[in-house]
C-alpha cells in the first residue's frame, strides 16, 4: 500500500509540473492537434463498433 501511495504522489507531482505548457503553439499547430485528436477518437470508436459487431454475431 505504501508503494501505491508513493506512485500516486509521484504522478501528482509530474502532473503539477507539466500542467502549463512551456512552449507557445500557433493556431495552425493547435488546429492540427485537434484534428488528430478527433481522428484518433474516431478510430477508437470504429474499433469498438467492430468489436461489438463481432461479439454480437458470434
Amino acid at each position: 500500500m505504501n508503494k501505491m501511495h508513493a506512485l500516486l504522489t509521484k504522478i501528482r507531482e509530474i502532473n503539477t509540473r507539466y500542467r502549463t505548457p512551456r512552449i507557445e503553439m500557433s493556431s495552425a499547430v493547435r488546429g492540427s492537434l485537434l484534428v488528430l485528436r478527433l481522428y484518433l477518437i474516431g478510430l477508437v470508436l470504429l474499433m469498438v463498433y467492430g468489436f461489438v459487431l463481432i461479439v454480437t454475431k458470434g
